[in-house]
């Protein structure tokens, strides 16, 4: 199936256009993994030209050089060191490009790759450009030092850290040489352009020490080897092709959930086969648009976004008929435009992806107003007033009160809450311990104040029967205590009970009390007795009352 071909050029006068460029802002903003491909056409509005266009570098270097080289793809073969002219005109033309490159800025692809990363949305970016303009944007690329941990040894090259990598440059880099001898890596200097410009490769400097440190011990000297920019060229292997390969395997395993291929003609053999390998993994993790019904109606898949899975190609040329079923939109146009659009549909369509956190400046201050603190001063064992009063304490003719003036109370010692842990409690209180006087659970219970014991108020608590009724004519009264409620005396009698009926009747003699009440100036109060919680009598009475029980 061919891609579905959009113009930018169109947006403003075709609708199905726009919503088709919208649908793809709004599936950039929403996916979380991206995976960003790019050519040397992301690279054309910084003033660097790319390499197969009319006016591209080919076309340029046939121009200059038209008895040298057949076609443009010849200088930057690998073969071109074989013969010194054509070596020459490699490092010359060279040189030109790496001025060109030191006086170019970033573009807006460039910053619009570094939002991604911003935006935690990029997984990784992929490029083919030398100029290394994406690390001026804020990626670190695989060729930077930086991206490099130092050496145990102190020498050598450092092993690449590759989650810091957020670029990968898989031509190289131009701002970097390396010996062809030694392979010793050195950033690119002035001099060396110098020397460059001129047809002639600077000598690596360690191997010129080397071999000067050789023949000062009367040795033979070592060979020196010549310096060349680190770029990878056709039929040559990459230096850093198992670190990439590294890369590369543990982006797809990520599963990246978009692709965007910018700037690219998508010629080059090996760009291909990871353009073709990635854009697989994306079509994977496209959602499913089916469900197979169940007994539980729960589909295969897990439900994905619905935005994920696409393939996004943005460049001025159309791909190859190869490519059909592999990219899914081709946008024409340039990447900058295409970059911008989307950047100002994502801000209209989620506005809340762009709100920044804002920070205050300077130190944040807590102060708290403390009153009525006192410190123990040390070594001297006298207190001391903490803090001052906020405010200033007048006496009654208005005068001021010194803080020393006032009276101090000491604080209360903190009262310790039982620690919550069995093993932090105390172990004194065991039945082991022989400081605790009262240790064993019957020691305890023993130990324990009996209601026997005690002398309880039973008139207090409204009990009219008890062991201070039958005290109460031994205690004597106070005088003012005439209207309180007198129980009076109690006197015991002899009852004689017949029991049983018709026959002669039984007579004996029980030791029942008899308790007589002297109401005096209560009349009209009713009585009640009780017996193990149970009302046996319940009388209203007037006067005095005799009752047996």
């Amino acid at each position: 199936m061919p891609p579905v071909t959009l113009d930018l050029n169109k947006s403003a006068s075709d609708v199905l256009t726009r919503r088709t460029l919208s649908s793809l802002s709004l599936a950039v903003a929403k996916c979380k993994k991206i995976v960003v491909v790019t050519g040397a056409g992301i690279s054309c509005s910084c003033g660097i030209p790319d390499f197969r266009s009319t006016d591209g570098l080919y076309s340029l270097v046939k121009q200059q050089y038209p008895d040298v080289v057949l076609k443009g793809r010849d200088l930057f073969d690998a073969s071109l060191f074989r013969d010194s002219t054509s070596s020459a005109v490699f490092y010359t033309f060279i040189s030109q490009l790496k001025q060109s490159i030191d006086s170019a800025s970033p573009s807006s692809t460039h910053r619009f790759i570094k939002t991604l990363d911003q935006k935690q949305k990029l997984l990784r970016s992929y490029t083919q450009n030398i100029d290394g303009l994406e690390e001026k944007a804020g990626l670190l690329g695989s060729s930077s030092q930086q991206a490099r941990s130092s050496p145990s040894n102190g020498k050598g090259k450092g092993k690449l850290r590759i989650k810091d990598v957020r670029n990968v440059q898989l031509h190289g880099d131009i701002h970097r040489v390396r010996c062809t001898f030694c392979s010793a890596e050195m950033p690119c200097t002035e001099e060396h352009l110098r020397q460059f410009e001129s047809g002639i490769p600077p000598p690596c400097p360690e191997c010129t020490d080397r071999s000067e440190a050789r023949v000062a011990r009367s040795a033979r000297p070592l060979k020196v080897g010549t310096l060349r920019p680190t770029i990878v060229l056709y039929d040559e292997p990459h230096p850093l092709g198992d670190d990439i390969g590294c890369i590369q395997s543990s982006d797809l395993t990520r599963k990246p959930d978009m692709l965007i291929i910018m700037g690219t003609s998508l010629k080059v053999h090996g760009f291909k086969k990871l353009v073709k390998e990635f854009s697989k993994t994306v079509h994977d993790s496209a959602p499913s648009s089916f469900s197979t019904p169940s007994l539980s109606s729960t589909p295969i898949k897990s439900k994905a976004k619905q935005h994920a899975g696409k393939v996004i190609f943005v460049n001025k040329t159309p791909p190859g008929t190869e490519w059909d079923g592999i990219i899914d939109y081709h946008v024409v146009g340039e990447t900058d435009k295409w970059c911008d659009k989307v950047l100002e549909d994502w801000k209209k369509m989620r506005p809340m992806d762009w709100e920044v956190q804002k920070t205050l400046d300077g130190e944040m201050k807590v102060v708290k107003e403390i009153t009525n603190t006192i410190s123990m001063a040390k070594g001297k064992g006298k207190l001391e007033a903490g803090a001052k009063r906020k405010k200033d304490i007048f006496n009654e003719d208005h005068s001021i009160i010194s803080p020393s003036a006032l009276p101090r109370t000491r604080p209360r010692p903190a009262t310790l809450s039982a620690p919550t842990s069995p093993s932090k409690r105390r172990l004194s209180g065991n039945h082991y311990s022989t400081d605790c006087e009262h240790n064993s659970p019957t020691k305890k219970r023993d130990a324990r104040p009996s209601l026997a014991k005690e002398n309880i108020d039973f008139e207090g608590r409204g009990l009219l029967f008890g062991d201070s009724t039958n005290n109460a004519r031994n205690v004597p009264l106070p005088e003012d205590r005439g209207d309180e409620f007198d129980l009076g005396e109690v006197n015991l009698k002899a009852t004689s009970v017949s029991v049983g009926g018709g026959g002669r009747p039984k007579s004996r003699t029980s030791k029942l009390p008899e308790v007589v009440l002297d109401l005096g100036s209560r009349p009209n109060t009713r009585l009640q007795v009780r017996k193990n919680s149970r009302v046996l009598r319940s009388a209203s009475v007037k006067g005095s009352l005799s009752a047996a029980s």
